[in-house]
C-alpha cells in the first residue's frame, strides 16, 4: 500500500494537453495527497526527447512518435476547430473551404501536433493555406485571431468560456472539426509503476468529464 500512497509520479505533456490536464491531476492528487507530481509541459520535440531517454512514467501528446517502439493508447478525441474574430464576416454562416481560400492563417509552428493534423488535412484536400503568422503558443494564437491578423484551426480544448465569449467564434463549416486524439504513451516493454498505474485508470475513468 506504502507504494501506491507515496512516491513521485512524472508526466511530460504537449502544451495544449496544458487546458485539461491540470484538472485531472489535480483530482488525482485530491485521492492520493502522498503522491508527488513532476509535471513537464512542452512543445512536442521536447516530450519526444523526454520519451527517448526514459524520463517520464508516461506522454500524452496528439501525435506520437513514428521511429520510437512505443505503447500507444488513445484516450480522449482532440477536435480541431476554425476559428476568426469576433467580428469576421463569415461568423454566423455556414460555409465550406472554398470560403477561406484567400484567407490569412495563423498557425502553430511546424512540428506541432496540430501544425502536423492541419497540414495532413489540407494536403488531403489539395489547399494551401496562406499562413500570414506561425506562433508557438495557443494564447498568442487567440489573440492574434481576435486582432483580426487571420483565421486559425486550434484544439477545441483550448478554448475557454472566455476566448469563446470575447475574442473568437468557431466557424461552421464543412469537413470541420478535423479529427485529432489525445494519446498515453511510453516506451515499449516499460513497466508502469504502482503509482502510474493508478493514475493511468484515473485518466480512463474521468476522461468523460472533460469531452
Amino acid at each position: 500500500m506504502k507504494g501506491l500512497e507515496r512516491g513521485t509520479l512524472k508526466i511530460s505533456v504537449v502544451s495544449t494537453a496544458k487546458y485539461f490536464i491540470p484538472r485531472l491531476v489535480g483530482n488525482f492528487c485530491a485521492d492520493h495527497p502522498g503522491v508527488d507530481i513532476a509535471l513537464e509541459v512542452l512543445n512536442r520535440d521536447a516530450v519526444i526527447a523526454r520519451l527517448e531517454n526514459n524520463l517520464d512514467d508516461m506522454a500524452i501528446m496528439t501525435q506520437p512518435p513514428a521511429h520510437l517502439e512505443i505503447q500507444d493508447e488513445v484516450f480522449l478525441d482532440n477536435p480541431l476547430v476554425c476559428i476568426a474574430a469576433k467580428n469576421h464576416p463569415l461568423v454566423g454562416k455556414k460555409i465550406s473551404l472554398n470560403d477561406i481560400a484567400h484567407e490569412f492563417f495563423v498557425m502553430r509552428e511546424i512540428g506541432s501536433g496540430t501544425r502536423m493534423s492541419c497540414d495532413l488535412f489540407f494536403k488531403n484536400k489539395r489547399i494551401s493555406p496562406n499562413v500570414r503568422l506561425t506562433l508557438g503558443s495557443n494564447e498568442a494564437i487567440k489573440h492574434a485571431v481576435g486582432s483580426g491578423l487571420g483565421l486559425s484551426i486550434v484544439s477545441m480544448h483550448s478554448l475557454t468560456e472566455h476566448d469563446l465569449k470575447v475574442l473568437v467564434s468557431v466557424l461552421n463549416m464543412s469537413d470541420f472539426p478535423i479529427k485529432s486524439q489525445w494519446h498515453i504513451v511510453s516506451l515499449k516493454g516499460k513497466k508502469m509503476s504502482p503509482i502510474a498505474q493508478i493514475f493511468h485508470d484515473h485518466l480512463l475513468e474521468k476522461v468523460s468529464e472533460i469531452n
